[in-house]
């Protein structure tokens, strides 16, 4: 079995390694099968998850991730995280239309639950708001609608 601490860096890794489209790293640290869950997309496999993280926009950098993992036992480990970014590009909007870079930083914290087998990740969940990065870039009315 991989020690707790293992995971626990694994982890931050595979964070790490999401947000900045590492997918050299995603391929050692994920098992072929892995499934993935997130508000923003969800994948049956390592080729799907690569992929939908190919197709993200590029209207947000520089990112910055703070991981602290939170439990780590068996074969699962948890970790709160903030991400902070700053919206540079251009954002496609639901209906075509298209957002300008705004200039504003946005600022997300979330929690990912992973599952191992061995020493690689074989499912992983994240949850966090995502309506929070549309409130703090001005999308949403101020009554949150």
């Amino acid at each position: 079995m991989t020690p707790n601490s293992a995971r626990a860096t694994a982890l931050v890794r595979a964070l790490r390694a999401g947000l900045e489209g590492d997918a050299a790293t995603l391929r050692e640290l994920y098992t072929d099968d892995v499934k993935a869950w997130t508000p923003a997309l969800a994948a049956a496999s390592l080729p799907e998850l690569l992929a939908e993280l190919d197709r993200r926009d590029q209207a947000f950098s520089p990112v910055s991730l703070d991981v602290s993992p939170l439990d780590v036992g068996g074969d699962h480990a948890c970790a709160e995280w903030t991400v902070t970014l700053t919206h540079t590009g251009p954002l496609e909007l639901a209906g075509g239309e298209t957002l300008e870079p705004t200039g504003t930083t946005v600022t997300l914290n979330g929690t990912t639950v992973a599952e191992f087998r061995g020493d690689r990740i074989c499912s992983l969940r994240q949850y966090w708001d995502e309506l929070a990065v549309f409130d703090q870039i001005g999308l949403l009315a101020p009554d949150g609608g």
